[in-house]
């Protein structure tokens, strides 16, 4: 009987929203497990991940609630209050910004603040414009959701910025526009002039501004603008991941014009009840670590000056040097065309590992790679000793 209903029913298929692209990225990391099985040496300059250990005070922070006995159960939708009263002091000690913590939503890392920031903008079926390149999630999750993304092409002639005239020549269908601050993969990092004008654009024209200032107080010439220094009608994404170096954590959150915080308390207690209140606790603890932060922000600038000094000897002359982030954006465009297969070749010829463009741009990403370097600086040498030869060989081809 049984057998006859399957000959009779079709299966369910999937939905249309989970047919999201899927990062080329996980190409690489395929094949370099299989390097790695075989044997071979891996030098990576592929994620976006510290590799030095959180700060210390969240460590403690963690460890005495893990021996206190208490059940480190839910929070409160929107974070633990301490936590968003650390976060609001946060915005007074960088920016001089009075924030009230009742604006501040703590949230499962910043990839469910960006779900929670669309879910609480747009309504399925809305266009949303996406500076490229960036960060590939952003695109990933608007289509998760139903919403559309419109793709706002920028290059290295522009440091890859997006312009007030790029943001005032959207079409009409767009709901509103998402930019990071310092960006991934580029490194660039909006003035506070910049801001302002995309930011009053935006207001003209009724379109929600989604900011990812995820890389804050990853800078090295000057710091970063927070757009909240502009208005306060515009949605701020930032988390613990990169500054503080606490990805796996999986605690971010949102500064929000208050007319969102009571979507967006509904939204997260039924997507995800709460935060991980480990994690919020730790989070409190790491808001006054500059002091054992700091360094290693000076140890990425130097990473970055250091790679910097070889793309010439490589041939690579096409680049923006980043401003914040920990990642080089470069044009490889002189020696492929099909920067997957580039980033396969160079694991394989040199062992050095890199992300491939295609996941960050779909114009033209497959003229680019882009290089992390928020590693010990002994890795960022050894990769560049394996690449000088390896480029040499390409130049002279």
């Amino acid at each position: 009987m049984l057998d006859h209903i399957d000959k009779v029913f079709a299966a369910p298929a999937a939905s249309s929203r989970s047919d999201v692209e899927i990062y080329q990225m996980w190409e690489i990391f395929k094949a370099v497990n299989a390097k790695v099985k075989a044997g071979g040496k891996v030098v990576s300059l592929l994620a976006g991940e510290p590799t030095l250990p959180p700060p210390q005070a969240a460590i403690k922070a963690a460890q005495d609630a893990l021996n206190s006995g208490k059940p480190l159960g839910y929070t409160e939708a929107l974070g633990i209050p301490a936590l968003r009263e650390g976060i609001a002091q946060l915005y007074r000690r960088r920016h001089g910004l009075q924030i009230s913590p009742k604006r501040v939503a703590v949230t499962v890392g910043t990839s469910s603040g960006l779900m929670l920031a669309f879910l609480a903008a747009f309504s399925a079926g809305d266009t949303v414009a996406v500076v490229e390149p960036s960060y590939p999630a952003y695109r990933g999750t608007l289509k998760a959701i139903d919403l559309v993304p419109y793709r706002l092409t920028t290059d290295a002639s522009t440091g890859y910025r997006v312009t007030p005239e790029m943001i005032a020549a959207l079409p009409a269908q767009v709901k509103g526009v998402v930019i990071a601050s310092p960006a991934n993969p580029t490194g660039t990092m909006l003035s506070a002039a910049e801001l302002r004008a995309i930011y009053n654009l935006c207001q003209q024209r009724g379109l929600w501004l989604i900011v990812d200032e995820l890389y804050h107080g990853v800078t090295y010439d000057r710091a970063a603008e927070t757009v909240l220094s502009v208005g306060d009608d515009a949605i701020v994404i930032n988390g613990f991941s990169k500054y503080w170096g606490m990805t796996g954590w999986r605690i971010g959150w949102l500064v929000l014009p208050e007319r969102l915080v009571q979507r967006i308390e509904a939204l997260h207690g039924s997507l995800q009840i709460s935060a991980p209140t480990l994690s919020q606790l730790a989070g409190i603890a790491a808001l006054n670590a500059d002091a054992e932060l700091t360094p290693r922000v000076e140890a990425y600038r130097r990473n970055r000056d250091t790679l910097l000094a070889a793309l010439p000897r490589w041939g690579i002359t096409r680049f923006a040097p980043p401003d914040g982030a920990f990642y080089l954006y470069i044009d490889v465009g002189d020696f492929t065309d099909d920067s997957v297969a580039f980033c396969k070749r160079m694991l394989d010829e040199t062992g050095v590992v890199a992300a491939p463009g295609v996941d960050f741009n779909t114009a033209d990403g497959h003229r680019y790679i882009r290089l992390s370097f928020c590693m010990d600086a002994s890795i960022i040498d050894d990769a560049i000793a394996r690449l000088d030869p390896w480029f040499s060989r390409l130049n002279r081809r």
